[in-house]
């Protein structure tokens, strides 16, 4: 069996678990459906972050424990943690394990597979300890010293594995203006979510022009993604009562821009009323939400580099170049193949889900849609819509948000294996546009 496939069953083990976790007695105030676990520890190992219950209600500390627990194995990868454990013990990884690790990071190679999970460990500790200490401050002062400690390590474990989980029932709409949390939350999902191999390079010493064309074209896209987004997001929301118009003050306003405006690609945390938001944002947001964030990190959709190279290789085709290179590096023909491949795959199953969910929830197009992009792109942004969901539209969301975290790994790995034809044909030419 392709490695691929054994973590994806893996994942789907770890989900079951979950499951039957959060079922237990010990986990709920409110006894919750074997349809309620399923769905919510899914989206916890998926780090997606779509809820069909208020998770500080319904659960308990244990039940709440169990959900952090599942985000952050999801987050950061099976193989990784099984990784540490064994480190940890003192025992080999093996060759096998090795091969595992390389599909669970989406690395492209077995060298330097420890150095980056060391960079992972760090980065993990660092950024969620940091982020644990400094949200208390916000939220010990209101909730108390146990709430507030709780609360503040929850958010920091969902915010830097890009999930998108709160404990509060309508959000982060209560903190839309606090100072801490509208820089903590940020800084730990855009670490979490630009990725680790970008993170290894910029905290390996070495000067800007020496990274590796990956880090490069990362770092420019999300250089270019988070003023964008944030913009957009101002200029459509401006003077809509319902989100940004509520507020009187242009630095309010400003705040609550930048936080939704680069939560929208992968981080799922909400400072407003999304169900309020204009069907220009909605599409808007769509877009973001399937572009994603970085490769080998915890964010999903289609990813950054890709859509980046997707437009490069738009651009050269209209100059009528035969070669594609950024930062004076080439791009190979197989890179441009396998972003087509993935970008098409994607497509498709958005248009599927979408597809599959009109024909049990007729008459909700805009909601539908923007629930499987934030399903398929596991960011967890909803328009209200999903506790509407029959068991039908749950199974669904729930193959979405398993095909967008699992799905790319799988789909890697068939692009990744060459196949040398034993015939070759004369080419031909086909009319295309």
């Amino acid at each position: 069996m392709p490695p691929p496939l054994i973590l994806a069953a893996l994942y789907a083990t770890l989900i079951s678990l979950g499951a039957m976790a959060l079922k237990l007695p010990i986990s709920h105030h409110v006894p919750i459906s074997w349809s309620d676990a399923i769905f919510t520890a899914t989206s916890a190992v998926t780090v997606t972050g779509l809820v069909v219950f208020d998770i500080g209600t319904t659960l308990t500390w244990f039940g709440e424990f169990v959900v952090a627990f599942l985000i952050q194995l999801g987050g950061l990868g099976l193989m990784t943690f099984a990784v540490l454990v064994l480190a940890a013990l003192g025992m080999p990884m093996g060759l096998t394990g090795q091969v595992y690790l390389r599909e669970d990071l989406n690395h492209n190679s077995m060298d330097q597979l420890m150095k980056l999970v060391t960079t992972i460990l760090k980065a993990v500790l660092i950024c969620e300890v940091a982020g644990a200490l400094l949200l208390s401050l916000t939220f010990v002062p209101r909730l108390g010293l146990l709430d507030g400690l709780w609360t503040a390590a929850f958010h920091s474990v969902s915010a830097f594995n890009n999930a998108g989980f709160s404990t509060f029932p309508d959000g982060l709409i209560g903190y839309a203006i606090d100072p801490l949390v509208n820089t903590v939350i940020p800084a730990l999902f855009i670490i979490g979510g630009i990725g680790y191999v970008v993170l290894h390079d910029v905290l390996s010493g070495k000067s800007p022009r020496a990274w590796s064309l990956h880090t490069k074209i990362m770092l420019l896209g999300t250089a270019i993604l988070i003023p964008w987004s944030m913009a957009a997001f101002a200029a459509l929301e401006w003077n809509n009562p319902g989100t940004l118009g509520q507020f009187d003050s242009v630095p309010a306003r400003l705040v609550v821009s930048w936080f939704q405006g680069v939560t929208t690609r992968t981080a799922g945390f909400n400072t407003t009323d999304i169900a309020a938001i204009h069907d220009s944002t909605t599409l808007l947001f769509i877009s973001l939400m399937l572009i994603g964030g970085g490769p080998a990190s915890t964010a999903g959709g289609i990813k950054v580099t890709t859509f980046v190279v997707m437009i490069l290789a738009t651009v050269a085709f209209f100059r009528r170049q035969t070669q594609l290179h950024a930062f004076g590096r080439s791009i190979g023909l197989d890179q441009v193949l396998k972003v087509m491949a993935l970008t098409a795959i994607s497509v498709i199953v958005v248009f599927c889900g979408v597809f599959l969910m009109t024909v049990s929830h007729d008459g909700h197009f805009i909601d539908i849609a923007f629930e499987v992009a934030s399903a398929f792109g596991t960011v967890g942004l909803s328009r209200g819509f999903t506790g509407e969901l029959n068991e039908f539209g749950r199974a669904v969301i729930v193959v979405i948000m398993f095909l967008g975290r699992v799905g790319p790994l799988t789909l890697g790995f068939f692009l990744a294996t060459r196949t040398v034809p034993r015939v070759r044909y004369p080419e031909a030419q086909v009319h295309l546009g």
